[in-house]
C-alpha cells in the first residue's frame, strides 16, 4: 500500500478516500470499507474503546455510526457514504489498540453495502486530504 507523508508525518494510503472528519473509505468488490485516518488516532491519543453499530444497520451520510474514546474526549465516526452495516469488526471493543497501532488495516470498522456510487466523488483523494492535514498540523 503505497502511502504519503503529511507535515508532520502522518500516513496517508494513496489508494484510499477520505473525509473531512478524518474518516477514510476503501472500496473492495463493492463493499466499503471504513475507519479513521492516523491523523486522527493521533490527534485522540491513546484509544481506550471503540463503539460499533450492529450488523443490519443502515446509516445516511454524513450520521453518525459509532464513537471512539480516548484518554483525551469521545469523538463521533460519521458514515462517508450511506449504506447497510454488512460486517463489524469485533476485535476493536475488546482491542481498540489496533486503531493506533494499525488504523488502515487491524484498525478499521465497519463494512457497509454502498448505497449510491456517486457519493463516492464527493470523497477527497489522498492528495487533497494531504493538503487539508498537512495546514491542520501547521496550525498547532
Amino acid at each position: 500500500m503505497a502511502a504519503e507523508k503529511a507535515e508532520p508525518g502522518y500516513n496517508v494510503p494513496l489508494d484510499l478516500l477520505y473525509t473531512k472528519n478524518h474518516e477514510w473509505v476503501r472500496v473492495e468488490d463493492g463493499t466499503i470499507v471504513v475507519g479513521i485516518t492516523d491523523f486522527a488516532q493521533n490527534q485522540l491519543g491513546d484509544i481506550t474503546y471503540v463503539e460499533l453499530p450492529e450488523e443490519g444497520e443502515a446509516f445516511a451520510k454524513e450520521k453518525v455510526f459509532g464513537t471512539v474514546d480516548s484518554l483525551k474526549t469521545v469523538a463521533e465516526l460519521f458514515a462517508p457514504v450511506g449504506g447497510e452495516v454488512l460486517e463489524v469488526n469485533s476485535d476493536l471493543p475488546n482491542n481498540a489498540e489496533h486503531v493506533n497501532e494499525d488504523p488502515y488495516n487491524k484498525g478499521w470498522m465497519v463494512k457497509l453495502e454502498l448505497e449510491d456510487d456517486k457519493q463516492l466523488e464527493e470523497l477527497l483523494p489522498a492528495a487533497e486530504y494531504l493538503k487539508m492535514i498537512s495546514k491542520l498540523a501547521k496550525k498547532k
